[in-house]
């Protein structure tokens, strides 16, 4: 029986899906990436199902390569944006939001048939089990304490100073992103799902005043346990990975994606909902959001009450955009398109996700 471990960690030989031409890309890298020298092997990553990642290897040196997962006419509408993490990253470079250093991006596809890009390769931790086996209590809440100061750090980054203030657009975030996982999700439908119907209409007719504010931050739009690289023995971040879906947006609808996992039970989707958190040193969904609120300057009476008040709203908007993205990962394993073994396994989740956001609708 597999584990969690055995499906996610470390890598594997590149399939042939994803195959490319090696010498090209050894050739490229020689022109564009200082200090480059072959020869060179490549591996596959065994996570991430949306975009490839490769692992680089030469004799003095290992670096990362995330590529699209083919050529641009192939593709969805707006996904796959690796060029998108590349700039984030370098712009967040610096700051107190830890990234990997980035070498080079390749958009010309006639290199290698995709775009891509080279990072460098952070050795260190990824924990894809968020109830975290083996640790101590102690050792589990000081990871869930440094995840919440990177999340914290992230939206309080001053986008003008480092040069982002043109990541994305300003102004009515969630009508946006409603619209555009709407579509996204009507693009990819394999099978009908009523909920993710009704989802579609409710999302825009009950958007709370909270999240009609102007507040504006970097989200990272898939921050989790799992996209973080930690140091190989201390509770400290090393790197965030994975910032496909990053852009300007609403601080809180980054947040309360984050904190699904609170609500989310284990299995398929790697959640903490039913476990007994005090036992196990992970800190309750409201100590959770305190803690985020008291830095990220929300340190009023009331604060984090304020927050959770339109809480059922932010967490089916999540859901539904989770189960939108999901249902992507379903028609690209059916087109032969999506990166991870574990792919259609994983997306068949979806409907699960979309009824689970209905009822957080209704509880609205």
């Amino acid at each position: 029986m597999s584990t969690i471990s055995d499906q996610f960690v470390g890598t594997r030989p590149v399939s042939e899906t994803h195959a490319f031409d090696v010498a090209a890309l050894t050739a490229w890298l020689a022109r564009q990436v200082a200090g480059f020298a072959g020869p060179l092997s490549v591996e596959m990553f065994k996570g991430g199902q949306s975009n490839p990642t490769y692992k680089l290897i030469t004799p003095s040196r290992t670096y990362v390569m995330r590529a699209k997962p083919g050529p641009v006419a192939r593709l969805l509408p707006s996904a796959h944006a690796i060029e998108r993490e590349y700039a984030v990253m370098k712009g967040l470079a610096g700051t107190q939001v830890p990234v990997a250093h980035m070498h080079a991006l390749c958009e010309d596809e006639a290199v290698i048939g995709r775009a891509f890009y080279i990072m460098e390769f952070v050795e260190g931790r990824v924990l894809w089990d968020q109830s975290l086996p083996g640790m101590s209590a102690r050792e589990r809440g000081a990871i869930y304490d440094e995840m919440n100061r990177v999340i914290a750090a992230l939206h309080a980054v001053d986008v003008k100073a480092q040069g982002l203030e043109s990541y994305g657009k300003p102004g009515n975030y969630f009508e946006r992103q409603i619209n555009r996982w709407s579509k996204q999700y009507l693009a990819s439908i394999t099978q009908p799902i009523p909920e993710m119907d009704r989802l579609i209409a409710w999302l825009p007719a009950h958007m709370p005043a909270s999240a009609k504010t102007e507040l504006t931050s970097i989200v990272h739009g898939d921050f989790r346990l799992d996209n973080l690289i930690f140091h190989p023995s201390a509770p400290r971040v090393l790197a965030v990975l994975d910032w496909e879906l990053s852009t300007l947006g609403h601080p809180l609808a980054d947040f309360s994606y984050h904190c699904m996992s609170w609500h989310i039970p284990p299995g398929t989707f790697r959640g903490i909902g039913g476990l007994d958190l005090a036992s196990l040193g992970i800190p309750s969904e409201a100590e959770y959001i305190r803690r985020y609120c008291e830095r990220t300057g929300r340190t009023a009476d009331g604060a984090a009450e304020a927050v959770m008040r339109d809480w059922n709203f932010y967490l089916a908007y999540n859901l539904f955009r989770l189960a939108a993205i999901l249902q992507g990962i379903v028609k690209r394993a059916r087109d032969g398109t999506a990166a991870s073994a574990q792919a259609a396994q994983t997306a068949a989740g979806t409907r699960q996700l979309a009824e689970m956001g209905w009822r957080f609708a209704q509880q609205a």
